[in-house]
């Protein structure tokens, strides 16, 4: 199973950004989708996951501001950034629960897209 997240840049505070990540591979289905940051100098943190029935939960600093969404059908999380800040600078990771095709499960992380808000 591979990952491949997209998306990243650099934006305004202010601004907005769209990050995917597809899986592609032996799946035979998917459970929980998320994403995670981690920003130079601090641990990685959880910032949105989506379960497979599509609730959500969000890390407080971006409550209202970022929404994550999934196609199911593409194997695809989105994480929809709005209202940019700098504090929101850093390295965000998907992470993708799989059913393999061939029995077991595991999760997956993508490669890891950089978010740079500055103006």
């Amino acid at each position: 199973v591979q990952l491949q997240a997209s998306g990243g840049g650099l934006v305004q505070p202010g601004g907005s950004l769209r990050l995917s990540c597809a899986a592609s591979g032996s799946i035979h289905s998917i459970n929980t989708m998320a994403w995670y940051r981690q920003a130079p100098g601090k641990q990685r943190e959880l910032v949105a996951t989506i379960f497979s029935g599509g609730s959500t939960r969000y890390e407080d600093s971006v409550k209202g501001r970022f929404t994550i969404s999934r196609d199911n059908t593409k194997n695809t999380v989105y994480l929809q950034m709005n209202s940019l800040k700098p504090e929101d600078t850093a390295v965000y990771y998907c992470n993708v629960d799989v059913n393999v095709i061939y029995g077991g499960r595991r999760a997956y992380w993508g490669q890891g897209t950089q978010v740079t808000v500055s103006s």
